[in-house]
């Protein structure tokens, strides 16, 4: 579970309209900070007939979010194309993170336990992140052999909600009553 697959692809950012006349385009970046979009290289538009690459050869820092230029592409009517497509790059190109980061995509799935004094207790299962500014969020689904059938919205807060990021065991554990 640890290293993921290098052919695995992960999104990082969605095309969300045109900018200009040129062929340029505008980007709403999922990656934090948001010019990481621009540094990873090797994209892949999603399509429906599937996945093909795709080149930006520009790109800055526009408003909130970014514009990029599409490498081949010089007028409106074909960036318009692209406008609502997500990109994705192959998970293996995304730079290793420090002891105790992980990215988003590695979260997803865990089972998200809590110690009681009765036990450790199965709260659900990480279903995606949320971030709210001042952290993210980690929005807990119930699972079959969860304690109950409530959604959660826990802090992920390492070292203070948040104890314990196993990936290997597929499992991070929470200091989080059961109750809230």
């Amino acid at each position: 579970m640890g290293d993921h697959d290098p052919g695995e692809l992960l999104t990082v950012g969605k095309i969300t309209g045109c900018y200009g006349i040129k062929g340029w385009v505008k980007v709403h970046s999922y990656t934090d900070p948001q010019e990481n979009f621009l540094k990873y290289g090797g994209w892949v538009i999603r399509r429906r007939e599937g996945p093909g690459p795709i080149d930006f050869d520009a790109g800055k820092r526009h408003g909130k979010g970014l514009v990029a230029h599409i490498r081949g592409v010089d007028d409106r009517t074909t960036a318009e194309s692209y406008q609502g497509l997500e990109v994705a790059v192959p998970a293996g190109s995304l730079p290793a993170l420090e002891e105790g980061d992980f990215y988003w995509h590695q979260l997803e799935g865990l089972e998200v336990w809590c110690g009681t004094d009765d036990g450790d207790v199965l709260l659900g299962t990480v279903d995606y992140l949320i971030e709210t500014g001042a952290n993210d969020v980690l929005v807990v689904k119930a699972s079959a052999r969860s304690i109950d059938e409530r959604e959660r919205l826990i802090p992920y807060l390492p070292g203070d909600v948040v104890r314990r990021v196993d990936l290997e065991a597929g499992r991070i554990e929470v200091d989080w009553f059961p109750d809230e």
